[in-house]
């Protein structure tokens, strides 16, 4: 089961990852730079405090470290395929001095299990910029296959994950996009009945 987990995690990984980015360079999607920026950070921070919390490693927690490799990958994409729409606004950079702060804190508190958690706060925070975005869309700019891939993927990773912050990773990294996927849905609701209440062509106005 075990190799079972670090084969099916680094998989759904690099082919929602490879169909993430093909979506992006054909401007299909238009996600936000500034939340994979902060995925990036927090899913190397959370991998140092997991490391350093005991005698741990890489494939211990499979679902972060092919995390780095998958969020590190797509703020790539993004930052050189992306639309003017997914760079920083206004809201990001606020979200960014929070993260900020709190990685401060992470460095003072020098206690792993603490670290931790302030990274999966991090982790939280970093999902700001998306929720504001499709929250107040018209419609979804976002991918199903993306977001229901970054949820079963920590399912199966707790086949394989060692320690309690393993689990903790994996417990928040499938929450926090299957709430995003019900705003998802939303979105879409909201945009077919927008589409439905719209005049037909030489209707009435």
């Amino acid at each position: 089961m075990r190799l079972f987990s670090f084969v099916a995690v680094s998989t759904i990984n690099l082919l929602i990852g490879i169909r993430y980015c093909w979506q992006i360079r054909r401007r299909a999607i238009h996600p936000s730079l500034a939340m994979w920026v902060f995925f990036t950070i927090a899913a190397v921070g959370s991998l140092l405090t997991y490391l350093g919390d005991g005698q741990y490693g890489l494939l211990d927690n499979i679902l972060n470290t092919a995390d780095i490799v998958l969020v590190g990958g797509v703020a790539l994409f993004i930052a050189v395929f992306g639309e003017r729409s997914s760079r920083f606004t206004r809201f990001d950079l606020g979200c960014l001095i929070a993260v900020v702060v709190i990685m401060i804190g992470w460095a003072m508190t020098r206690h792993h299990v603490a670290a931790h958690a302030l990274i999966q706060a991090v982790m939280l925070i970093a999902y700001l910029p998306v929720v504001r975005r499709i929250w107040t869309a018209d419609r979804n700019t976002e991918s199903f296959t993306m977001w229901v891939g970054l949820m079963l993927a920590p399912i199966v990773s707790l086949l394989s994950g060692k320690g309690t912050l393993a689990w903790v990773y994996a417990i928040r990294a499938s929450a926090c996009p299957a709430a995003l996927l019900l705003l998802m849905v939303r979105a879409e609701l909201r945009s077919r009945r927008a589409g439905r209440s719209l005049p037909a062509e030489g209707g009435e106005t």
